[in-house]
Formats: structure tokens, sequence, C-alpha cells
């Protein structure tokens, strides 16, 4: 299992179009992946899920926590990562 922890810079953090390119790039890994809000110290979500993923409440400045386990598991938190540091490009 690969764990992140991570804020999110995002001025809307994570709504909407941050939150489709973050559950398309999660879409792309066969690996079990689930997301927490550790700031308001959340459920754990499937992070395919882009419903589930809104109803954590992820603002700007809040830490989330990603776990991935499966084959793919290092690749996918990677690209997790460049994502979220990037601010999530294109948004």
């Amino acid at each position: 299992m690969q764990t992140l922890t991570i804020a999110i810079q995002a001025a809307e953090g994570l709504h909407a179009r941050p939150a489709h390119l973050f559950c398309s790039t999660t879409a792309k890994y066969k690996s079990d992946l689930k997301i927490r809000n550790v700031t308001t110290n959340s459920k754990v979500v499937n992070a395919k899920s882009i419903l589930l993923v809104l109803t954590l409440g992820v603002e700007s400045g809040h830490e989330v926590e990603i776990n991935a386990t499966g084959e793919d598991e290092v690749e996918a938190i990677q690209a997790l990562r460049d994502l979220i540091s990037q601010d999530f490009p294109g948004n």
C-alpha cells in the first residue's frame, strides 16, 4: 500500500473541475484508490467516484490522505501527487 498526504492548494479546493480531473486520473489505474479529508477527519471514500469525492468538502488548504493498493499503486500515487502539486493543470 502506498499513502500520500498532501494539501490541496487549488483556490476552489477539490470541487467540480478539479474533482473531475482527480477522478479521471484515478480511473486510469487498476489499484484500489481511497481518499479522505484529514482536515475534517472525514470517512474514507472511493477515490474513483466523483460523487463520493465531492462529499468530502475539500476546500483550499485542506489536507487529504490518498491510499493506493494494487499492482500500479506507485504510479497512481505519483500521478496524483503531480496533479495536485501542479494545482490541477487545465483547470
